[in-house]
């Protein structure tokens, strides 16, 4: 489960991120649902569901895919409490706590501690559609991917750093260095994470620091 820190931590990241890019995201309308419902349709995809051909499942992506759908959800929570972080982050591990394992959706109830990832994907894609987010849901979707509380922490913590610090370094004037050392961003991005014990108070700021000691001066 998810601890309070890690929950302060990418709540307060997130907000963050999104000031960045807007001062007035709270106000502006974006919709993070649909985008969420949409990264949903692709995390289908990378795992795959056509039976009239042959497919494989890219768990990598759908992982990714996971991580940026968190991000859109801690947007419409922070959203839903006026942008009050403590607030969202209790909601969050009150949620996580009551280890709830089905919800309603349209008459109906589905109990998603039953269903395969595919069903529960595609469940989580109607919700965001009907503008809801179910965190219990969205947690068994990311244990059936094969990934824990603490690395969907990591991965999540790696790529909100890595854009605070693209934005830092010239990312919108064109100015950021993508490859350095004859590697991208990324490929450094898993060496700092790998480097670093997610526990630590300070771990985003760490692994900001570790990025900015890499990066060609």
């Amino acid at each position: 489960m998810l601890t309070p820190t890690q929950l302060a931590t990418m709540l307060k990241l997130q907000d963050g991120m999104n000031i960045k890019v807007n001062p007035n995201w709270l106000t502006a309308g974006y919709a993070y649902l649909r985008a969420a419902m949409i990264e949903s349709v692709e995390g289908i995809e990378h795992h795959g569901w056509k039976w009239w051909k042959a497919q494989h499942k890219d768990l990598p992506q759908l992982q990714m895919e996971l991580v940026d759908i968190w991000h859109f959800a801690l947007s419409h929570i922070i959203i839903e409490y006026q942008g009050d972080i403590q607030q969202s982050a209790t909601t969050i591990a009150e949620q996580l706590a009551s280890q709830r394992t089905s919800l309603m959706f349209d008459g109906l109830e589905y109990h998603f501690n039953q269903l395969a990832i595919l069903d529960n994907l595609e469940l989580m894609a109607g919700l965001c559609a009907a503008k809801r987010f179910d965190v219990p849901l969205f947690i068994k979707i990311v244990e059936q991917a094969e990934m824990d509380s603490d690395e969907l922490y990591r991965q999540y913590v790696g790529k909100n750093v890595l854009n605070f610090f693209r934005q830092d370094h010239g990312y919108k004037d064109g100015s950021y260095i993508k490859v350095w050392s004859g590697r991208e961003d990324n490929e450094h991005l898993v060496d700092v994470l790998n480097s670093l014990n997610i526990s630590l108070s300070d771990y985003s700021d760490q692994v900001y620091v570790s990025l900015q000691q890499r990066y060609p001066s």
